[in-house]
């Protein structure tokens, strides 16, 4: 390194930023996180996330793609129907509450960025594929994107409750078995 350079060199700065973001998200919120703060965590002129991201929106935009592609990786990754897919999201927002959550902020996005449409079409893919796999004798089956919809928003709020802390002490400690356990009472059949 010269000693005109501040900071130290990144094989992949985009990722080390986006690294950064996440961890500052995870300690005070996506309000609280600024390019100037991202830039001293990830050692790097203060310049350098306004070039990878042009600003605070295009961070939080970047930083909710991954998060996006992340839960499709989560979804697909799991085994056993529309249970195991919601469990799994469930699980996916506790593990990555950062990008959780920036995700579903549209206040804080480019709502219009390719890459976050392709990342949300990637997953609310792998969501509805498991809802393919529901029994085709049930009473809703002519309305797939209706039960997709009834199936996000009962994961999505179990998720939200259980990390505002709002659920009840009777469902344990464990976020994956009280979403099963939940799940389970409303696709019994899956």
């Amino acid at each position: 390194m010269s000693s005109g350079t501040r900071g130290y060199h990144h094989g992949d700065l985009r990722r080390a930023l986006l690294a950064a973001a996440v961890e500052a998200i995870g300690e005070s919120g996506p309000g609280a996180l600024s390019l100037r703060d991202l830039a001293r965590r990830a050692g790097v002129s203060h310049a350098a996330p306004a070039h990878h991201f042009g600003d605070k929106a295009g961070l939080l935009t970047a930083v909710a793609a991954q998060g996006f592609d992340l839960l499709a990786d989560a979804l697909r990754a799991a085994d056993g129907g529309l249970l195991e897919v919601g469990v799994a999201y469930v699980g996916f927002a506790v593990e990555h509450r950062a990008h959780f959550e920036v995700m579903f902020r549209s206040d804080l996005l480019r709502a219009d960025d390719p890459e976050l449409l392709a990342a949300q079409e990637r997953s609310g893919a792998a969501l509805h594929a498991s809802v393919a796999g529901l029994p085709a004798d049930r009473p809703t089956a002519s309305d797939p994107q209706g039960d997709a919809l009834a199936a996000w928003s009962i994961v999505h709020g179990f998720a939200t409750l259980w990390l505002a802390g709002a659920l009840p002490d009777e469902v344990g400690d464990d976020p994956r078995a009280a979403a099963r356990a939940v799940i389970h009472r409303l696709f019994p059949r899956n």
